[in-house]
């Protein structure tokens, strides 16, 4: 896809279906011959399109038409990857999948097992179609990734498997496997950096899970405590929140100057007005799934993020919570 017009960067849509229609609708794309189109601008969308909405496959079918008529581009997500290997047998270890089948691993792409549960053959066609994703896209002025642009990572890549970032089956292999490049890989592009809680301790979040480790910026430059790279819903505890970071922790870090292109990412469950987290980077997730808002960003080449392109779709006040979500 060539961006030489504006581009429109849509975050994580998780089964919205309905939300992804008014928005597109918002920013003056119109549904012709299946598909929806604009006359002078495209779509990106930064992933993680299942899981969780009650309208999954209304969500996909919207961006795949659009992703084939040349209208969209579509990044591999989190939840595509971990709905992937859910549904994968491992090559090594036939008896088992990819991602065990855990009550927690179950939990997550329950709402996508519904949903395709009558139609195996549009499950086959998706698990196909996740597989043709890349995991970023660049052009001369901007980058998307899911979670976290990482620059030696996403080197290698280009050198060693793909200049386009795309994948296969093979890699989605032994990617399973902890410590392999294709693990840090999908770890970090699809995941992004994250610490784990110091003293052995845990939280639970607030989407019931119970966790040891917490989101963090790439972008934090020279941060002292943990409260300065924290970047998730859920705010650490207190105690935790002020205790210095050591050399250990600060280089597991990842660091995105002011001075590279824009960048689009999502992942991270934003919550408030949408605006930029820092002055090159957008973080288009603003928990849709939760009730909060369907993001996207109208971008023209501009070096910085400018709060004003912001448009959205409000998902507590389109649709009530007492009936069908998004």
């Amino acid at each position: 896809m060539q961006i030489d017009q504006g581009v429109d960067l849509i975050g994580d849509i998780h089964g919205c279906g309905r939300s992804l229609e008014l928005l597109l609708e918002r920013l003056g794309y119109r549904r012709k011959a299946g598909v929806y189109r604009h006359p002078r601008r495209k779509v990106i969308f930064v992933g993680d399109v299942i899981d969780r909405g009650p309208r999954i496959r209304q969500a996909v079918e919207i961006v795949r038409t659009m992703v084939e008529a040349g209208e969209a581009e579509f990044i591999m997500g989190n939840h595509e990857y971990n709905y992937l290997c859910f549904r994968t047998r491992s090559v090594a270890e036939p008896e088992r999948f990819l991602r065990d089948h855990t009550p927690r691993n179950q939990r997550i792409v329950q709402e996508t097992l519904n949903q395709y549960a009558h139609h195996p053959e549009d499950e086959r066609d998706l698990l196909n179609w996740i597989i043709d994703r890349p995991l970023f896209l660049e052009y001369d002025s901007l980058r998307v990734v899911h979670a976290c642009w990482h620059a030696e990572l996403i080197q290698k890549l280009r050198t060693e498997v793909s200049p386009t970032g795309l994948v296969d089956m093979a890699f989605v292999q032994r990617s399973t496997l902890l410590g392999s490049f294709e693990h840090r890989v999908m770890d970090r592009l699809l995941r992004g950096t994250h610490l784990r809680l110091p003293n052995d301790e845990a939280m639970v979040s607030n989407d019931g899970f119970r966790r040891s480790f917490f989101r963090t910026k790439f972008w934090a430059k020279n941060p002292q405590k943990l409260i300065d790279v924290v970047f998730q819903p859920d705010p650490l505890p207190e105690h935790i929140a002020m205790e210095p970071l050591t050399e250990r922790q600060l280089s597991a870090l990842e660091y995105y100057g002011p001075h590279e292109r824009s960048l689009f990412i999502g992942h991270f469950w934003c919550e408030g007005v949408p605006e930029p987290v820092a002055p090159n980077i957008a973080c288009l997730d603003y928990s849709a799934v939760k009730y909060g808002k369907l993001v996207a960003y109208r971008f023209d080449g501009e070096q910085l993020i400018d709060s004003d392109k912001f448009v959205w779709v409000d998902v507590d006040q389109e649709f009530p919570r007492v009936g069908a979500l998004g």
